[in-house]
């Protein structure tokens, strides 16, 4: 590609790179320059102009955008038309977007005039919702630059939306005398908005005592009985060590615990387990607030049918750091938390 200044009547078929104004005549950068226009540029009294002109394999900016995104989307996405060098791509279902970053850090890496920006990993989106743009940086890039940058996506897809899948939660909840029902009631409300976005609900819920018994039996009723396909878990008291009574309860009901812990705060005291094909969460006290915490990071990509292994909760340390949550003491700051507090 060459860009630089060129005598206006040699400028016909080139690509303008910056706007220009000239009494009458109005262009805009990345336009087409006309026979028409050099008449009125030169008629202006316009001897110069900064253009482009592509050369060899060289691939225009919105060609090359609409074919990088096509290389690199996945299922769930709609690639819209390039302009102006940039294609973006939204999503088709509701879900959690999936990113092979090694993929995108890649690209990105191929050569400076080839650039894609996307959300974060496993954040949930919307249907229509924007997930990723494609930018070009000068007018055109060469064949051979874009066939590596398009090689770099790989056979598999690089960016893609994994739609909700799981539908129906059950909810065990468990009883100590301080806990009043209006804050069970109040938990099962936040949950269900929670839900919302994500086309799930809760289709059984049960209170039990605050014990592994308990816990056990509840399991049972939303799973065996209502036919749950994620259950959670919100205790009376927070949990403090595997042998405690949700963990105990989760496995006197056959299930097994996965991890108990999460460098996310607010979100620490998350338990992951499963019972057969059933995800369980043992939920976090602040998973009773309607504020975005690491509760809402695991229950996201388990309603999405994404798996969640130990590495992945590792994983979440940077960037795992929250807001505090001002109903509580700050013990970041020395102040002593609350029994069941929202950790």
């Amino acid at each position: 590609m060459r860009f630089g200044p060129v005598p206006v009547s040699d400028a016909t078929g080139l690509i303008t790179a910056h706007s220009l104004r000239s009494h009458g005549t109005t262009l805009r950068k990345g336009s087409t320059i006309t026979r028409e226009v050099v008449a009125a540029l030169a008629a202006d009294g316009v001897s110069e102009i900064v253009a482009v002109s592509l050369e060899g394999d060289d691939v225009g900016e919105d060609a090359a955008a609409g074919r990088l995104a096509a290389a690199l989307a996945g299922p769930h996405l709609r690639i819209e038309e390039a302009f102006t060098g940039r294609c973006n791509l939204f999503a088709t279902t509701a879900g959690v977007l999936v990113i092979d970053r090694t993929g995108i850090d890649a690209i990105n890496g191929v050569d400076e005039a080839v650039t894609v920006a996307t959300l974060h990993p496993f954040k949930p989106v919307a249907d229509g919702e924007m997930v990723a743009t494609v930018k070009i940086i000068p007018y055109a890039v060469p064949g051979a630059t874009l066939a590596r940058a398009c090689a770099e996506a790989g056979g598999e897809a690089v960016l893609r939306v994994a739609p909700y899948r799981r539908a129906r939660v059950g909810v065990v909840s468990t009883r100590l005398p301080a806990l009043k029902d209006a804050t069970i009631d109040k938990t099962l409300r936040v949950l269900a908005e929670r839900l919302k976005p994500t086309g799930a609900g809760i289709v059984a819920e049960t209170r039990v005592a605050h014990t592994a018994g308990g816990v056990a039996a509840g399991l049972s009723e939303v799973i065996d009985g209502a036919g749950a396909d994620c259950a959670i878990v919100f205790g009376a008291s927070a949990i403090a060590d595997r042998r405690d009574v949700i963990p105990m309860g989760i496995q006197r009901a056959g299930g097994t615990v996965d991890h108990l812990g999460m460098p996310v705060d607010p979100g620490n005291l998350l338990l992951l387990g499963t019972r057969g094909d059933v995800p369980l969460i043992g939920a976090p006290g602040c998973a009773r607030s309607p504020k975005e915490n690491g509760f809402d990071w695991i229950l996201h990509r388990l309603l999405a049918d994404l798996p969640v292994a130990r590495a992945d909760i590792v994983s979440l340390g940077v960037g795992g750091l929250l807001m505090e949550i001002v109903s509580r003491p700050q013990p970041r700051a020395g102040g002593e938390p609350e029994e069941g507090g929202d950790d």
